[in-house]
């Protein structure tokens, strides 16, 4: 165990925050250690949008949800895939960029989430605490038009940051034998049903015993409903048809 496994390990959703400001200097160190996260074929195919405007604020709290901390969060950025400084690129060299492909909109998904998470665990390293904010794709036409995001770039989640004012309990997860396989992929229902009890007994100690849950009955109940049907519609049109 050294600090950065242990600042790794300890992380934990933060939705309350203190009133305490943010430093430019802070953020920017945040922004900079997001832009040093690895990047496929160095295309960095990201970008941030720092929302401060407080009607914003308040119309995107609505359009995730409901979601409170997004309007009172210190600090409220939203991440975006981006393939339109790609494209500017291109335009700067005059040529065309062949647009719409499969492993394009991968490359800038999974550029930002990289990203986003550097962003995240230098924020908690900086003693800042956070929560990621998927309800961001609830509406993503809207949130495009109230922060003018043109096509080529799109909204992936947003993120709050600020000083915790609240330590909630560490959620469990996945024991690493769950995850990790040895040269072939196995399953075992075994380890569910032990990873049930453990997450049975974590929500019944949060709720003071008013919740009784389990992680399958959680996730079956998730998945087994159409999620965000929407998005495929919206990608097309922003540029990312996935040929």
């Amino acid at each position: 165990m050294n600090q950065v496994i242990a600042l790794l390990k300890n992380h934990r959703s933060i939705r309350k925050y203190t009133q305490e400001p943010i430093s430019d200097e802070i953020l920017i160190n945040i922004i900079e250690a997001a832009g040093s996260a690895a990047t496929s074929n160095f295309i960095q195919a990201y970008s941030v949008i720092r929302v401060i405007d407080k009607q914003n604020r308040k119309k995107l709290a609505e359009l995730t949800g409901n979601q409170t901390w997004v309007e009172e969060s210190p600090l409220f950025l939203v991440f975006c895939a981006d393939l339109k400084r790609a494209e500017n690129a291109c335009l700067f060299e005059n040529k065309e960029m062949a647009s719409g492909y499969t492993e394009q909109f991968l490359i800038a998904t999974v550029d930002v989430a990289l990203a986003a998470e550097n962003a995240l665990v230098a924020a908690e390293s900086m003693g800042l605490g956070g929560v990621f904010i998927g309800g961001i794709r609830n509406n993503p036409d809207a949130v495009c038009e109230l922060l003018k995001i043109p096509n080529q770039v799109y909204p992936v989640f947003g993120m709050c940051l600020g000083y915790p004012d609240e330590k909630p309990e560490q959620k469990p997860r996945l024991p690493a034998q769950m995850i990790l396989h040895e040269d072939y992929y196995h399953e075992n229902q075994t380890d569910l049903e032990t990873y049930n009890k453990t997450c049975s007994k974590y929500y019944q100690n949060r709720s003071s015993g008013s919740r009784d849950d389990t992680w399958t009955r959680q996730i079956s109940d998730m998945v087994s409903k159409p999620m965000r049907p929407h998005m495929k519609a919206f990608l097309k049109k922003k540029g990312f048809d996935t040929k």
